[in-house]
């Protein structure tokens, strides 16, 4: 059976390179919102978005964040890593950016997203990116053999995230 995720992404920005993601179909994922129901639960306040994310990551193993140009240090970005990681949920960072949009082009690599969120305290504090894989399939020649590594890939890299999560 398929791990239940929550795909979390930059909608303005990656919303057609996450369908491709999403479409890969080896993770059951959360139903997406379209951009209308996402400003409309916007207008209703940060606890209305906050509900929503708690919805959308229960029932979930994990987070798949889904990093293009403009993922990094976005404020629902930063609460979904932070409320997956304090859920005691696995999480892990796959670059898109090398993936074609409707128009045909690919985009460039943006910040860590992982680097913007601390966990611990005092002494124990460190960024996120010290223990959660971003990785980058975007190497690879073209964006159908960036695809293709991603589907290759995508269970185990989530797998990986739980057992990182639990040794924690």
């Amino acid at each position: 059976m398929a791990r239940k995720v929550f795909y979390s992404f930059h909608f303005d920005g990656d919303c057609q390179r996450a369908s491709q993601v999403r479409n890969i179909g080896s993770l059951e994922d959360n139903k997406p919102i379209n951009d209308n129901d996402w400003e409309a639960l916007k207008k209703k306040g940060d606890a209305a978005v906050e509900r929503w994310i708690a919805d959308q990551l229960y029932g979930r193993s994990a987070a798949v964040l889904l990093v293009g140009n403009g993922t990094a240090n976005r404020k629902w970005i930063n609460h979904e890593i932070l409320e997956t990681w304090n859920e005691g949920k696995g999480i892990v960072g796959v670059r898109i950016h090398g993936l074609k949009n409707l128009a045909g082009s690919t985009s460039t690599a943006g910040s860590n997203p992982f680097d913007y969120v601390s966990i611990g305290s005092g002494t124990n504090k460190k960024k996120l990116s010290s223990v959660v894989k971003l990785y980058d399939p975007t190497a690879v020649s073209d964006s159908k053999a960036t695809y293709k590594k991603i589907a290759d890939n995508l269970e185990a890299w989530v797998e990986e995230a739980i057992k990182i999560r639990n040794n924690q």
